[in-house]
């Protein structure tokens, strides 16, 4: 008998495959849902944001995620993660005109806490867009230019997770100071968590200098809110609204992401 036919004849056992995953599904504001959230945020309301944040991820993970701007309430979020939860997927709506110092605190970020922020770009490259708008449209209509480079990115970034993590405080702005701890984000069809509504300014920084978390050194130069580099100025002396130097000179003060009304673009 040929060797061919030995293995013909014998009998194998079939090799157990893994269960495939099942496909991921989005979730769907159902009474449920909407009773669930409105319950976890009123229990979170007085918690610590290190047990808001183990709430998202325990609820949520692996489809938890959050977006970061690397501003100094980001950069805390980013410290409590390392010690929370460091494998949650956390990514930067990169336009194209970030500050050196924005993108050099990334890698600062990764050495110390060992996060990788992934950088998501539009589908358009900077002299890609300005060509296709004969020439920088921040001058012109800066509105579009926030839904083009950062509103488009995060609703095709939100197709793929359940909830997201914002750094957004309540004390920062009108439409903010209505945040809710858990929520709906009816804009990107996703759970929002807030950690750090409740913090104040003073509290975010007394713990990046408790705990000597990185932060972008443009902080230190009269820049309390950071964007891109054309929208985006050092306050004046005297100007107390820590987002005054973020698109001076016009009525916007939101790039889209945290509106609550759909209003001058801005909240699309």
């Amino acid at each position: 008998m040929t060797a061919a036919a030995n293995i013909a004849d014998r009998q194998f056992t079939p090799v157990e495959q893994e269960p495939a995953a099942p496909p991921f599904r989005q979730l769907e504001p159902t009474p449920e849902l909407m009773a669930e959230l409105a319950e976890a945020s009123e229990r979170l309301e007085t918690a610590q944001p290190e047990e808001i944040i183990a709430w998202a991820h325990h609820r949520f993970a692996p489809h938890l995620t959050m977006a970061t701007a690397f501003g100094p309430e980001g950069c805390v979020i980013l410290s409590m993660l390392a010690k929370v939860a460091p494998e949650t997927y956390v990514f930067n709506l990169d336009t194209g005109y970030q500050f050196q110092e924005t993108l050099d605190l990334r890698d600062k970020i990764a050495s110390l806490y060992g996060i990788e922020v992934d950088m998501l770009q539009p589908e358009l490259t900077v002299p890609q867009y300005e060509a296709l708008h004969n020439g920088p449209l921040y001058k012109t209509n800066p509105n579009q230019c926030c839904f083009d480079r950062k509103i488009k990115v995060l609703r095709a970034a939100a197709t793929k997770h359940h909830a997201w993590m914002s750094g957004i405080r309540r004390d920062q702005s009108t439409d903010r100071a209505r945040a809710a701890i858990v929520e709906w984000d009816k804009k990107f069809n996703l759970v929002k968590i807030s950690p750090l509504a409740n913090w104040t300014k003073k509290d975010i920084w007394k713990r990046i200098l408790d705990e000597n978390v990185p932060y972008n050194p443009l902080h230190d130069q009269g820049f309390p809110s950071i964007g891109c580099w054309p929208c985006t100025r050092a306050v004046a002396e005297g100007e107390t609204d820590e987002r005054a130097g973020r698109w001076s000179g016009t009525a916007k003060t939101e790039c889209g992401l945290h509106t609550l009304e759909q209003q001058d673009g801005s909240g699309i």
